[in-house]
């Protein structure tokens, strides 16, 4: 069988070595010597000023709209996984979506300055399978009508955006560290911001409101990661430009193999260092996707409607017409795609989708 995608699993032998740190320790959460060792070597790598490892990629999202959002507009994408906007809603505030750019497939920055209005605190955007959204221009929009920017950056570790991490631009970057993800603790997550200040509010927001062993400094969850997870975090680390590495390589395959006259791909916006998170194609048509996707089912061939359906049909926002996220969302199917993939199976994966196009 072959999924869209599958797990990476470091030497078992590498993490029984921190699991025993963990047991001599004797500290299993609370921000243990595993979690604040991660941390450091994420902030090393990625070139940040400040990470907050978290317990999963969607409670991020939640503290952020928590301190920024303050039960207003928030203005987003529909196309990008549900987690998005099920946290807007989940935070008492309203989506307001904005279609998205039939190429990049990130919201459509020329049309955000329309869905503004007086009750519009934040922009919300997702870079889409690792491609960076027109961060210059969002950020200028937001400056101009003095809104906050959270970006939805869950596919997008390690990726480079002239010369800058991509979890550097916005006032919160949030990430996921999912099993399924480049990088990641099994379950995880994390924070981002530049602001000093802002960074102090998410650590207190994740830790239950605390400034310290006694003191409260403001409202917060529980959103904390422990040592079990930092110690998957710990064991794939060493192995992130391999896999990096491996995972170019399929992409690299897909691209010289399959048949573009019928296909179209995500554009990467220029200027990217990508990460090669996913490979989605984009049909001529739902019932050639379909027909497809059949054809590889048939042969234990799993790709992923990913992302389906367009955000603002779900049944708990308010809907209206987005047609180019609803058209692509229709016509989308990401491919698999991980480490250990072997050259036969996706010579089978590509000659199925050719031979299936018309």
């Amino acid at each position: 069988m072959i999924n869209v995608t599958k797990t990476f699993f470091p030497p078992i032998e590498e993490y029984h070595e921190q699991l025993q740190r963990i047991w001599y320790n004797e500290w299993l959460t609370n921000r243990g010597e595993l979690v604040l060792e991660l941390e450091g070597k994420l902030k090393d790598y990625l070139e940040v000023n400040h990470i907050l490892v978290t317990n999963n990629g969607t409670v991020p999202i939640q503290i952020a709209l928590k301190l920024l959002g303050n039960g207003g507009e928030i203005i987003t994408t529909p196309f990008s996984y549900v987690a998005t906007s099920a946290a807007i809603v989940w935070e008492n505030c309203t989506p307001v979506f904005v279609d998205i750019h039939p190429e990049y497939l990130t919201i459509d920055e020329t049309k955000i300055e329309a869905a503004i209005t007086d009750k519009t605190t934040c922009i919300l955007a997702t870079h889409v399978f690792g491609n960076p959204c027109h961060v210059e221009v969002i950020e200028a929009i937001a400056q101009k009508h003095n809104l906050k920017v959270i970006y939805d950056a869950a596919h997008a570790f390690g990726v480079v955006y002239k010369t800058q991490s991509i979890f550097n631009y916005g006032d919160v970057s949030t990430c996921s560290f999912h099993a399924t993800k480049l990088f990641h603790t099994g379950e995880g997550g994390a924070l981002f911001a530049k602001d000093n200040e802002l960074q102090h509010q998410l650590f207190y927001s994740h830790n239950f409101g605390h400034n310290g062993p006694l003191d409260f400094h403001g409202l917060g969850i529980n959103g904390k990661i422990s040592e079990l997870q930092a110690a998957m975090g710990l064991a794939v680390f060493p192995y992130i430009s391999e896999i990096s590495t491996q995972r170019k390589k399929v992409v690299e395959f897909y691209d010289t193999h399959l048949d573009f006259s019928k296909l179209k791909k995500i554009r990467i916006r220029e200027n990217t260092n990508w990460n090669y998170s996913y490979y989605p194609v984009i049909f001529e048509t739902e019932e050639i996707l379909l027909n497809v996707q059949k054809a590889l089912n048939e042969k234990q061939i799993f790709p992923r409607r990913y992302f389906y359906p367009s955000l603002n049909t779900v049944n708990y926002v308010q809907k209206i017409k987005m047609p180019v996220s609803e058209s692509i969302a229709s016509r989308i199917l990401c491919l698999p795609l991980y480490v250990g993939l072997k050259e036969k199976d996706l010579e089978n994966c590509t000659t199925i989708i050719n031979k299936n196009l018309c």
